[in-house]
């Protein structure tokens, strides 16, 4: 008789199942610090409004945990492969090379580790010397995420090249990357005199060559920033560290993953979904009718989430079966999901201007108010576009929705509708500050889910919890990471001729905000939104004050630029976002989302010219 024997798992096979471990041993603690972290704020809001007795406390146990929270949601980013990256270069290039650039670019992700966690663990160190004022605890039990989150982050890292390298691709990438840095080390002597023209060598050649690789975002802009300070200055390692907590440890931007889990939430719970059926019953008979409610539902729901991943995951599976049934296009489609994306970047609580605020020190309240009338003005351009391509639409087959009808799809509405309003209220009435009314949002949105829709899965409040963590997680270290860039511009220098450059321009105004637009669109398209406004929104806002431009007409202009170049392809990141919900081949829209596009700069080129546009309500 045959004996079996059970056939014992390679080394890679206990790779996957290590590697699998570590990501429960991180989601576990990384979802419950998000429910942590609303029950703090929502425990600060009853405290102050319902009690009137603030909790002093609770800003401060918020910031500890929310450092946590972006560096363990960054490890879950990095295991799930979900950092931002550009991968228009690389998806060209042949099966084999991009295999060998993935490769390349976890081995570079990992050198950046290596550098910098003896620097994150002398920070963490240093910060026992310092206690923190409400709850009286040693500022190291805070700090101590950074080296933590990162050394977790290198043990991803090594799982991942042993995952999807060969060997032989692995050993060559080693080599490369060791090499690159090798070279830059012997060159140190003579990079030394050449002042600022090394900003022009690591901030600009080093970081678009590791861009355009596909090295996560976060990670080139940090081994540039770590290679710059080395090897030219003699700033100590650990200020880059201090700097990457400075950038990442603002309150204000416990909104990101707040906003986030709020995103999924309404999806969840079927809010996208009755917004959408009530403006489909109200404009479905006209020609072109659902592209219209495809603009008005993107301009709701980034009311309410200030995700765009986030808004289009809610819109686009209502909508487009039905889109598609009329004739509609695939290309079209996806070509006007994307626009959209562009052109609600300003509408409240956006996640680019809570980030502007927090970068720049605007008000997020005048920011907030400042972005309602720019969305408006892109929306009525891309329905006149929307206009001109379905004027002779064929709607012989479409039954026109009676007054009763639309009126149970409002009254079924109005519960998803009334969640904007809600938030906006919040703020402007002082009961919640730009942080906490997301919670507001949360618990509201669970009140109506649960007792209103009726549609609230307990079993998806968790994966929603983690995946929530990892968006925060990897937007948050693209924050850390820029902020160190952008402090080392500042002190090089950069900053200051800049200044002189962008004043002495001849045109005035004008010419300034047409820069602006030029620049914000091609950073949209390369560097992603949020890392582009904190690397260069320190330097320009003071510029454009200084010129004469009003903050927040100058940060709606700075948006809406930045959004058409995030949303334009053939590299706009999330033009892809945009083909990757719809599963729509990108190929299919390029030639439709021109005329959007077109819409959006004549739209974004209004708002620049009239100011009222942006503070006539302020």
């Amino acid at each position: 008789m045959a004996v079996r024997v059970a056939a014992r798992p390679d080394a890679r096979g206990w790779i996957v199942i290590a590697n699998k471990v570590l990501g429960q041993t991180v989601a576990i603690p990384a979802a419950v610090l998000v429910l942590a972290e609303i029950a703090v704020l929502s425990a600060g809001i009853i405290g102050r409004y319902v009690f009137r007795s603030p909790l002093v406390w609770s800003d401060e146990l918020a910031g500890i945990l929310f450092l946590w929270l972006a560096m363990l949601g960054s490890v879950i980013a990095f295991q799930r492969g979900e950092h931002m990256r550009m991968t228009a270069i690389i998806g060209v290039l042949r099966a084999d090379v991009r295999a060998f650039l993935d490769v390349v670019a976890a081995a570079t992700a990992l050198a950046f580790l290596l550098l910098v966690i003896r620097p994150a663990y002398e920070f963490a160190a240093d910060e026992a010397y310092v206690t923190t004022p409400a709850l009286e605890i040693v500022n190291s039990w805070r700090a101590a995420a950074l080296p933590v989150g990162i050394g977790l982050m290198l043990i991803s890292a090594v799982f991942r090249l042993v995952r999807i390298a060969s060997l032989r691709s692995l050993l060559a990438s080693l080599a490369v990357v060791a090499a690159v840095i090798g070279a830059f080390v012997l060159a140190a002597p003579l990079l030394r005199p050449l002042g600022n023209l090394n900003l022009l060598i690591f901030f600009v050649f080093v970081v678009g060559a590791m861009v355009f690789a596909a090295v996560p975002i976060a990670f080139a802009f940090g081994l540039a920033t770590v290679g710059y300070l080395s090897l030219t200055t003699s700033t100590p390692d650990v200020v880059m560290i201090g700097r990457m907590d400075e950038g990442m440890s603002h309150l204000i931007l416990l909104a990101v993953p707040l906003f986030v889990f709020l995103g999924l939430l309404i999806e969840m719970t079927g809010m996208a979904r009755a917004m959408v059926g009530f403006l489909a019953s109200l404009l479905g008979h006209v020609r072109g009718g659902l592209h219209y409610v495809l603009v008005g539902a993107m301009y709701l729901v980034s009311g309410i989430s200030g995700s765009k991943a986030a808004d289009m995951a809610a819109v686009a599976p209502v909508l487009f079966p039905e889109m598609q049934r009329r004739g509609a296009k695939p290309g079209d489609l996806v070509a006007l999901l994307a626009a959209t994306g562009a052109q609600t970047e300003t509408i409240p609580p956006s996640l680019v201007l809570i980030t502007i605020g927090s970068v720049t020190g605007v008000s997020i309240a005048a920011l907030f108010t400042g972005g309602l009338l720019p969305g408006v003005v892109l929306a009525i351009m891309l329905a006149a576009v929307v206009w001109w391509r379905y004027r002779r639409e064929d709607l012989s087959h479409v039954k026109r929705a009676g007054r009763r009808e639309i009126g149970r799809a409002f009254v079924v509405a109005v519960p998803a509708i009334a969640l904007p309003f809600v938030i906006r209220a919040a703020v402007v009435e002082g009961v919640a500050t730009a942080t906490e009314v997301s919670t507001i949002g949360i618990l509201y949105s669970v009140v109506v889910g649960l007792l209103i829709y009726r549609q609230f899965d307990w079993r998806r409040i968790y994966p929603m919890l983690v995946e929530t963590a990892s968006l925060s997680g990897a937007i948050l270290l693209i924050i850390g990471a820029a902020t160190g860039m952008a402090w080392a511009l500042t002190q090089s220098g950069f900053s200051a001729s800049l200044a002189r450059l962008m004043t002495s321009l001849p045109g005035g105004v004008p010419a300034f905000l047409a820069v602006t637009i030029i620049a914000f669109v091609i950073l949209g398209s390369v560097l992603e939104g949020i890392p582009a406004i904190v690397l260069f929104g320190p330097l320009l806002f003071p510029i454009a004050r200084q010129v004469g431009v009003h903050e927040v007409h100058y940060a709606m202009v700075v948006v809406l630029a930045m959004g058409i170049g995030l949303f334009a392809p053939p590299f706009g990141v999330g033009y892809y976002a945009a083909c990757a919900i719809s599963r729509i081949n990108p190929d299919e829209g390029m030639k439709p989302i021109l005329g959007y596009m077109i819409a959006l700069v004549i739209g974004t080129l209004i708002v620049a010219a009239i100011p009222w546009i942006s503070i006539g309500f302020l």
